[in-house]
């Protein structure tokens, strides 16, 4: 690689560094390239993206973003996974190559602001996906209103029971 194709190639990893919700770090070490292949291929299908990168320039490319701590972890053979949109899905996905390819184990990751360790990676997958977040939240939000209209036909119910138990009383 000349220096041009460096400059090109930290750029276009910083990007995609920075445009990814959750970045995974993996080690693949004892992996064919045919089993590399299949995962680039399995991710890439989930609309993720998966790169295997050269340690001293990925640690030129997160040196300058909120992801420079990942920098250390930068040793050995690395692939990244950048997630798409939805991370937990990504970190789920990740979860089931890793069943397929046991050489594949994760070094480290990203995710909101913060480092995760090897344990952090799998509690994302663990999340729950957005849709059913955004369900939870709209039936929070339906339950409040749905609570005080409760309380405010209680008080003419209860007074219509009373007055008809007491006519009943009266009728015998």
């Amino acid at each position: 690689m000349n220096r041009a194709q460096k400059a090109e190639f930290v750029e276009s990893v910083r990007a995609d560094f920075v445009a990814a919700p959750l970045v995974i770090l993996t080690d693949f070490k004892g992996t064919t390239v045919k089993d590399i292949d299949k995962v680039r291929r399995t991710v890439e299908a989930s609309g993720a993206k998966f790169r295997v990168v050269k340690n001293t320039l990925a640690r030129i490319a997160v040196s300058d973003t909120d992801m420079a701590a990942l920098s250390e972890q930068f040793r050995g053979n690395v692939g990244v996974v950048f997630s798409a949109e939805d991370a937990q899905k990504t970190a789920k996905m990740f979860r089931a190559l890793r069943k397929e390819f046991d050489k594949l184990e994760p070094k480290a990751g990203f995710f909101d602001g913060q480092v995760l360790d090897p344990a952090g990676v799998e509690a994302v997958a663990e999340l729950p996906s957005k849709e059913q977040l955004l369900s939870t939240l709209l039936a929070t939000i339906q339950e409040a209103p749905r609570q005080v209209l409760g309380v405010i036909q209680g008080a003419p119910r209860d007074l219509l029971y009373v007055l008809n138990n007491f006519a009943s009383k009266l009728g015998e």
